[in-house]
């Protein structure tokens, strides 16, 4: 299965594919720049030809970039949404010039404006960015949340809304957090099956691109956002086993979010737990 992990790209990205085979990857994860800062990261033009050579001998699945935590689609902040604008801008730059197929996004917050607020504020600004790029070829994933504070992506009709009315729907698609659906209330442990039933009723398991597998610390419907390793939490191994043989699943890229140790052991660990639970 196309399974995998969050690779550190210290030192240049072309490094990150030795490191993906030291964790035992077949996905790739990385940012593209620095997560905690608003300024972005300038690659060398001899860092973007080293990383698409080395893509060709080592061959990953998939890469897929997060983007930055600082970006807020939807904040009610002028200065915070135009930076985050602009940010998610550059980001998008970056994929197009690493050819990296995917960016996962947290949707946004509207931070008590409204939920409808800030929905109608997140298609306003992903449609602003993606004119930019005609011809986009990059998949916006956003990414199902916790439901954390006023954090918008906790319910599947959240997705459905900025899919449909973007007008950039064939740039667009979901990126499928275990931990992050199971504390936003949708029970994934006991009625796995009418999760994706609900989540292909009202999505579309066809916008379905990504996973991150996280077990959690925390109960269903806590909307507390804390990943725990495979089978080790509230979520429980038998949710994972069952993801592991769908049929459905198979060839679509799952990434560990799972607390990093070092070296990628505990990595290595979550995914042979994961490559174990196949029949």
């Amino acid at each position: 299965m196309n399974l995998g992990c969050h690779i550190s790209i210290s030192n240049g990205m072309e490094l990150i594919f030795e490191r993906a085979e030291e964790a035992t990857a077949k996905s790739i994860q990385i940012f593209v720049t620095n997560q905690n800062q608003w300024s972005t990261r300038t690659p060398k033009p001899d860092e973007v030809a080293a990383f698409l050579e080395n893509r060709q001998e080592f061959n990953p699945y998939t890469i897929v970039t997060h983007s930055r935590y600082l970006i807020n689609l939807c904040s009610n902040d002028k200065e915070k949404e135009e930076k985050s604008v602009n940010a998610l801008r550059d980001e998008l730059a970056l994929c197009v010039e690493f050819k990296i197929p995917y960016i996962v996004l947290h949707p946004g917050s509207h931070l008590g404006e409204g939920e409808e607020w800030g929905l109608v504020k997140i298609v306003q600004n992903l449609d602003l960015i993606i004119d930019e790029f005609p011809g986009l070829t990059t998949k916006i994933l956003l990414e199902t949340t916790a439901g954390q504070g006023t954090n918008l992506g906790y319910k599947f009709e959240h997705l459905n809304y900025i899919l449909e009315n973007t007008r950039y729907p064939e740039c667009m698609g979901v990126c499928f957090d275990t931990c992050h659906t199971f504390v936003a209330g949708y029970d994934l442990k006991d009625d796995y099956d009418g999760v994706f039933e609900e989540f292909d009723r009202i999505v579309g398991l066809d916008q379905l691109k990504v996973f991150h597998l996280n077990d959690t610390k925390k109960g269903l419907g806590s909307k507390v956002d804390r990943h725990e390793h495979i089978g080790k939490g509230e979520l429980g191994i038998g949710a994972f086993e069952r993801l592991m043989n769908d049929p459905r699943f198979k060839e679509t890229p799952m990434i560990l979010e799972t607390p990093q140790g070092k070296d990628y052991e505990m990595d290595k660990e979550n995914l042979r737990v994961l490559r174990s639970l196949r029949k």
